[in-house]
């Protein structure tokens, strides 16, 4: 198998199993973003 053709596999593997993070998906970024919307500052929190 040649190296470019073993690379375009890996790549269309990749791509139709990897999902893509949406802008509302838990974590940090979705609290900031609600922060935002709310007008409100957003207070990080530390181990």
């Amino acid at each position: 198998m040649k190296k470019q053709s073993r690379f375009i596999k890996s790549v269309v593997a990749t791509s139709k199993s990897a999902e893509m993070e949406l802008p509302w998906a838990r974590g940090t970024r979705r609290e900031a973003a609600i922060a935002r919307r709310k007008g409100q500052a957003l207070i990080l929190k530390r181990a």
